[in-house]
């Protein structure tokens, strides 16, 4: 059943989650509009979950750990966010676990790094900018250096991962990365694949630096507000998800197959 509201309305969120024994957050404000209304959301949903008495588990990004200066993220990494959506998310997630933590409602956190999947769309690095493009024997674009090592986790794992954090009970009170490939890849050997499964000879590919990104952003809310992010994709940035793989047995699509299954999505959109 799709219930159309607004989950800031606490009234709103506790009817629809009467009944719940599980609640996934997985809301999302826009991109430029994420101080301003993102919190309100999270607020509305944990309320609806606290008085229906359901587990919370909520979706998040990795902004909050802020420069990863080289090292791979783990549950642990500090949080030390530099960038206005990072310190956002930051206060979110105190938020869910201080909810926890004083036992207004059991809550389970899943991380995942800049996802990809059928109908990821423009707003994943590799989404309708990469797969429109293969098919068509275009000009790929991405954000940053596509030479650097950077984590991308696919759509359908977040899900199943969600789905595992809403029934385990070693789940509740922490923090979970969701599956990822353990040998993180370059961008461009991502688009190499994708292109090459598209029957492609060569890889057509275009970095965005931080420059053309602020820009941009003269003229685009989304790119001005993609700027301050642009740090990921200029330096090495891997995300370790061991921990869920050794606690649940959680693992990542092979990413040949993930991209694949990425790919056939477009082309069946396109005919």
């Amino acid at each position: 059943e799709v219930v159309g509201g607004d989950a800031r309305d606490r009234e709103f969120t506790t009817a629809v989650t009467r009944g719940a024994r599980v609640v996934y957050q997985v809301l999302n404000a826009p991109y430029h509009r994420w101080a301003a209304e993102f919190p309100a959301l999270q607020a509305g949903v944990l309320a609806g979950a606290e008085a229906a008495g359901a587990r919370l588990v909520s979706l998040e990004n990795v902004y909050l750990y802020g420069h990863p200066d080289g090292q791979p993220l783990t549950e642990h990494s500090p949080v030390r966010a530099h960038t206005r959506k990072g310190r956002v998310r930051g206060a979110m997630a105190a938020e869910l676990l201080a909810a926890h933590q004083a036992g207004r409602v059991v809550v389970a956190i899943g991380r995942a790094s800049d996802y990809f999947g059928p109908r990821g769309g423009a707003q994943s690095n590799l989404g309708d900018r990469v797969f429109g493009p293969a098919l068509r024997g275009g000009t790929a674009s991405v954000l940053g250096d596509p030479d650097q090592p950077h984590t991308y986790t696919y759509l359908p794992d977040v899900g199943e991962a969600l789905a595992a954090l809403g029934e385990h009970p070693d789940a509740v009170g922490e923090v979970w990365h969701l599956p990822n490939d353990p040998a993180t890849r370059a961008t461009r050997a991502l688009v190499d694949l994708v292109y090459r499964a598209a029957g492609q000879p060569r890889t057509r590919l275009r970095g965005t630096p931080t420059w053309l990104l602020r820009l941009a952003g003269l003229a685009n809310p989304g790119a001005r507000e993609s700027v301050e992010m642009n740090y990921e994709f200029t330096a090495p940035f891997v995300v370790d998800s061991s921990r869920i793989t050794d606690k649940f047995g959680l693992r990542a699509t092979p990413v040949e197959d993930a991209l694949a299954e990425t790919l056939a999505c477009y082309r069946t959109a396109t005919t």
